[in-house]
Order: C-alpha cells, then structure tokens, then sequence
C-alpha cells in the first residue's frame, strides 16, 4: 500500500511538471501570436510605443491562454507518459501488480481540480484583464472607430420604461462610463399595457452616473412634433458601470462568478441570455474537459515500446484531442445559434471525450 502511493505520487509529480514545461512552451507561443497581432491591430493605426503593446499584449493573452489550456493537458499528460513509457517504468509498474487505473486516476483528479481552480481563480482574473484590454483598445483607436460602421448597444429599463441606446464609441473618464455620438429610444407601457415608442434623444456625449446618465449637447424629438435642444439632460438609468461594461463585453469578458447575476440582468433588460447561459456552461464543464485530454492522452500512451507504433498511437491521441477541441468549438456556435441547448452544447464534447477515454483504456487494460 505504501509502495502504491508512492507510485502514485510519482506520477502525479513527473505530470505535473509535463504541465508545467506544456504551459510555459504554449504561453510563449501564445504571446507571440498576439503581440504580432496587436502590433497589427493597433501599432500600425495609432500612435503607439513597443511598452504599450507588451501591456495589451499581457494583457489579452491569458483569456487566449485558458480557452487553449486542454491541449496543455493533452500534450503535457501525454509527453509525461510517453516518457515513462521510454524508461521502462509503466512496464515495472504493471509488471508489478499495479493497474493503469491506479497511475492514470492521480493525472485524471489533478486536471480535475487544476480544472476547477481555473474556472474559479483564474478565470475572474483573466476576465479582468480582457475588460481592461477591450477599454484600452476602444481608447487608443478612438479615432480609428469612430468611422466604423460598428457602433455599442445597450438596453435598459424596467416594468414601464424601457431604454434602447447606440453609441458610436465608449471610454473611461475617471472610472465612469461614457459614451460618445449617442442615440437613446425610448418606450413607455401605454394604458393597454403596450410598449409604446415616445421619444429620441441625441446627444453628444452621454456619462453612466449613479442612478442616471448624464447627457451633453442634446437634440430631443417626440413623435408629431419639433426637436428640442438643450445643454445638458438627465436619463434615469437602473445600471451601474460594471454592469454596463458587462453588457458591451463579450461572455467570454464575464467572470465567472458574475455570470448567474448576469444572466438575471440580461432576461430582465429583454435581451437574450444565450450566450451567457452557454459560457456559464462552458465553465462548469472546464473541470470534466480537463480530465477528459488527461485521460484520453494518458490511454494513447500506454502500448509498450517493445510492440512499436507507440508514436503512431500517441499522433492518434493527438489527432482525437484536435478532434474534439474542434467539435467542442462547433457544438458551442450552435449552441449560441441556438440550434441546440446551451446545456447540451457545453457538456456533451467533455463527456464523450471522457468516455471515449475510458473506452479505450478499457480495452487496453482489460482486453
């Protein structure tokens, strides 16, 4: 039994050390990848220095980093077993007494937990940094996407009113939202319980503060009659500024502990709550993926080395991984296409790669 767990440890410390050279080889490509694109982004549109660029550049590369971390399991599980493969040691393992699922189980329940560490620490945090990423962006090509034809949306309201605003562009001024070149609609329930449009309002210049916006340089119109202008006006408004950068960002720019909250916001402002339930899927399943390429990589690698192919086997374990990586991406477009549930778009690639996993292992262990 003593002799058991220390296998077992010793396994789970060489893959954790496969994970940890996988997760350093695809970060450093993964920031590479996108200092060339902000470069290319922003460096070639706006008067922007090389620090900058590393900023948003480390910025963005977390959130890049996490959506590709199973292939860190895949190909860090699979190269740990490889190697022990190479010397020798899973023979003496088995050779031994001990089954695969004795030494495949520490790798499974580390990816687990690493899975669910992942979705609770470091998702928030990357979150973070993608928010600050996308404002930072929005600033520096202020210029740039002013003459975009792609302007901001939000919608808020209640009961009785509700509120549809376009904005050219967004910014931070001091911590507080603001939006330029400016369109509100607004409906009110008439007495047949009928929302009703009743008026538009321009503006130049439109701050988020606490309870209302704040709008600059106003044009007012109501239908049948003459516009209005005026200086300055106030809008009562039910967001606060966190939750309007949670409606111009994207799911993914969404924590994850934010997004049951979010997705209560975004069914009462009348908007489709899709996406979000799809991301908070996603995240749930994060854990069960992550065991899935551990198990699935660590099943390729198990043919002993004096039957040969074993490198043909693992390029096949490499291959399915790509496989369901690409389906799981698949499976999550229809899923905000809502062909399918969200529910079922976000768990069933993890499950049939686990299963699979465990299939062949089966045969391998068992026959």
């Amino acid at each position: 039994m003593i002799l058991t767990g220390r296998i077992e440890r010793y396994v789970l410390t060489r893959t954790l050390k496969a994970l940890g050279v996988a997760t350093a080889i695809f970060a450093a490509v993964v920031l590479l990848i996108d200092f060339v694109d902000v470069s290319r982004e922003v460096g070639t549109r706006t008067d922007v220095n090389f620090l900058q660029m590393v900023g948003l550049t480390l910025l963005r590369a977390p959130a890049t980093i996490l959506v590709l971390t199973p292939f860190v399991f895949l190909f860090g599980t699979l190269g740990a077993f490889v190697g022990l493969n190479r010397r020798s040691e899973l023979v003496a393992m088995r050779a031994a007494g001990i089954s695969a699922w004795r030494f495949i189980l520490p790798a499974a329940a580390a990816a687990f937990v690493i899975g669910v560490l992942t979705v609770t620490t470091l998702n928030p945090g990357a979150a973070m940094l993608a928010g600050k990423f996308e404002d930072i962006r929005s600033q520096l090509m202020d210029n740039y996407l002013n003459t975009a034809p792609k302007p901001n949306w939000l919608r808020q309201g209640d009961a009785d009113t509700q509120v549809v605003i376009r904005a050219r562009s967004r910014e931070r001024e001091d911590g507080a939202m603001v939006l330029r070149g400016v369109s509100l609609f607004i409906y009110s329930r008439d007495r047949e319980g009928v929302m009703r449009f009743t008026r538009r309002v321009e503006a130049e210049r439109a701050q988020l503060m606490p309870g209302y916006w704040q709008l600059n340089n106003v044009r007012e119109a109501t239908p049948g009659a003459g516009s209005i202008r005026s200086e300055n006006l106030t809008i009562p408004s039910t967001l606060d500024p966190a939750q309007a950068a949670l409606r111009f960002g994207t799911p993914q720019a969404v924590a994850f502990w934010r997004l049951p909250k979010t997705i209560i916001e975004t069914k009462r402002a009348g908007f489709s709550t899709t996406p979000y339930e799809l991301r908070l899927h996603q995240l749930l399943a994060t854990p069960l993926l992550f065991a899935a390429m551990s198990v699935l990589a660590a099943a390729f690698s198990l043919r002993l080395m004096r039957l040969g192919g074993l490198a043909g086997l693992a390029g096949s374990g490499v291959a399915l991984g790509f496989a369901f990586f690409f389906f799981n991406e698949v499976c999550g477009a229809m899923g905000r296409a809502g062909i399918i549930p969200p529910f079922a778009a976000a768990w069933t690639p993890p499950a049939l790669a686990l299963l699979a996993g465990v299939i062949l292992l089966s045969y391998t262990e068992d026959g």
